[in-house]
């Protein structure tokens, strides 16, 4: 029977208008996001709005939906890199700091293997000599104490550690399995701080993701330059507060072991011997915002977490009169003489930087510090210009498409083309409608997508169409042949679109970048295909029929 429940009327309607009204607001782009950019800045600043954010936020009612397809790099310009974690420094970190707890371990042994010292070993190990060579078994136990277990089924049964020895030096350093389980964490890590840094200063929808074993894929659409993003992430923001042995001016100075030199900042030519092993890191850092200091210039004002407040505290009670290094990057910011204990957990960095490095700072401690240095293998940056053109050539592929297929409906199928067509601009509206919910990015290859569900979606029409002139040959009656064209035609449209649809399921998962963009508007444009071709071009005819009652039709 040719008739379609009230329920169903509703509903399909009802699909049409929420679809249709989150697809609104990308037809005043500029607006829409200037209002949502002014939202989220007053929200920012604690709901204090200034007038000009106002003016924004009432450019576009409140009621209405203001989500919007993201544009993708290719379109809306921005900086692309191509970053590789440098992941051997991480071992000499490790390594490095291994060392307090293995010369009280060793200490521990001192009467029976004698004196130890460090001595000099390549970079990811530690070497010790130890007075008695005779009694290397024991010391090998006692460093073996320290190793755990690593926990990976690929590693299991091994150790984190890896202890030799050769005539009376002992050697430690980390096991392979170790290694890595501890490369495949510094690229999670680092990940997780470059989204951080990269969020915290409101860029949208940036693609930041692993590629291969030690690279990061990091593409920003809207930044001005590939300069200013390296800026932003490149910097790796070590924050270490260090003990100060002496300063001078030599900086070829030979530091003693487990001693490094280091520059100072903002006195030129100075130098300062360090304790390599820091007290307390700038990852036991819970805040950190811009300031001032006791003379108005910027600084920044950081807090510890009660595991490095404590630390903090207790070498400052015990080291009252002695200089105190602060440390980022490799250069000494300022070493003050600690002149009471600081049992607070709070402090401040003050030095040569203005307030816009201070606010760049505040957003690197906060964000925290990457675990190794990036090398920049590839940089580029996308002008907005080129996106604009990639935007207006999709713009006129698309009307052309679309002013072609209408055109092609209504000359082979007269009014029921007339039909097709209104579905097909309601197909597009909730294409962009289900595009904007779900934030999706869209680039160069998702406008190949719609440009390519265009010419799909009138496929199911073309096939139902077909089967009622059929109907209409064999003498059936309008009504019956309008039925029958649906139901004879519904396998072959589910056929179809079912295989596309899983082929746009396996380049989702095995694609990357532009081919999963691709497949998410090729998904979303069958989808929605379907519903207009079967659902709303039937409604569109029983309406029609039961307002006519023809007692012909032509197709």
């Amino acid at each position: 029977m040719l008739q379609i429940d009230r329920w169903k009327r509703i509903l399909i309607i009802g699909l049409c208008v929420i679809g249709l009204a989150y697809a609104l607001p990308n037809l005043f782009y500029k607006r829409v996001e200037a209002h949502n950019d002014a939202i989220v800045a007053v929200e920012r600043a604690g709901g204090a709005a200034t007038p000009e954010q106002e003016a924004a936020i009432a450019m576009w009612p409140g009621w209405m939906p203001a989500s919007l397809v993201n544009l993708g790099l290719d379109l809306r310009g921005g900086a692309h890199l191509l970053a590789e974690v440098q992941v051997d420094q991480v071992y000499k970190a490790r390594i490095d700091a291994l060392w307090p707890e293995l010369r009280t371990a060793l200490a521990a042994q001192r009467d029976v293997i004698g004196a130890i010292r460090r001595v000099d070993s390549p970079t990811g190990t530690l070497a010790v000599e130890i007075e008695n060579a005779d009694q290397m078994a024991v010391a090998v136990e006692a460093a073996r104490g320290l190793a755990t277990p690593v926990a990976t089924l690929t590693g299991a049964g091994q150790d984190d550690l890896e202890v030799t020895a050769q005539g009376n030096t002992l050697t430690v350093q980390l096991s392979e399995a170790e290694k890595a389980l501890t490369d495949d964490r510094t690229i999670l890590q680092s990940l997780e701080i470059v989204r951080r840094r990269v969020d915290e200063v409101g860029t949208r929808e940036p693609t930041i993701m692993r590629q291969g074993e030690d690279r990061i894929l990091i593409q920003v659409p809207g930044i001005g330059s590939a300069a200013e993003l390296k800026a932003l992430i490149g910097t790796t923001a070590q924050l270490t507060f260090n003990p100060v042995i002496a300063s001078g001016g030599d900086p070829d100075a030979t530091p003693g072991i487990g001693e490094i030199v280091l520059p100072s900042q903002d006195q030129p030519g100075v130098f300062y011997t360090l304790e390599e092993t820091p007290v307390v890191t700038g990852e036991e850092l819970t805040n950190a915002v811009p300031g001032t200091d006791q003379n108005g210039a910027p600084s920044v004002d950081f807090r510890f977490n009660p595991a490095g407040a404590r630390k903090f505290g207790e070498y400052t009670s015990a080291n009252v009169g002695q200089p105190f290094a602060i440390i980022l990057d490799g250069e000494v910011i300022s070493a003050p003489v600690i002149r009471q204990a600081i049992t607070t957990g709070s402090g401040q960095i003050s030095g040569s930087m203005d307030y816009e490095g201070a606010n760049r700072l505040a957003v690197l401690l906060r964000a925290g510090a990457l675990p190794a240095e990036l090398t920049f293998l590839e940089e580029r940056t996308v002008g907005p210009e080129l996106g604009q053109d990639s935007i207006d050539a999709g713009k006129t592929a698309s009307i052309v498409g679309f002013v072609a297929v209408i055109a092609l409906m209504i000359a082979s199928y007269g009014l029921f083309g007339v039909f097709a067509s209104v579905a097909l601009i309601i197909n597009m509206g909730l294409v962009f409608g289900i595009l904007s919910v779900i934030g999706a990015t869209l680039t160069l290859p998702g406008i190949a997508g719609i440009v390519l569900t265009i010419g799909m979606a009138v496929d199911a029409n073309v096939l139902v169409f077909e089967r009622i002139r059929e109907e209409l040959r064999n003498s059936r009656g309008p009504a019956r042949a309008i039925d029958k064209g649906y139901q004879n035609a519904m396998s072959a449209i589910v056929d179809a679109n079912i295989t596309t649809l899983i082929i746009a399921g396996i380049l989702f998962m095995l694609g990357s970048g532009p081919v999963k963009g691709f497949a998410v508007t090729l998904s979303i444009g069958i989808i929605t295909s379907v519903f207009t071709a079967i659902w709303v071009t039937r409604l569109l005819m029983v309406t029609w029929f039961e307002r006519r009652r023809p007692r012909q039709i032509e197709v």
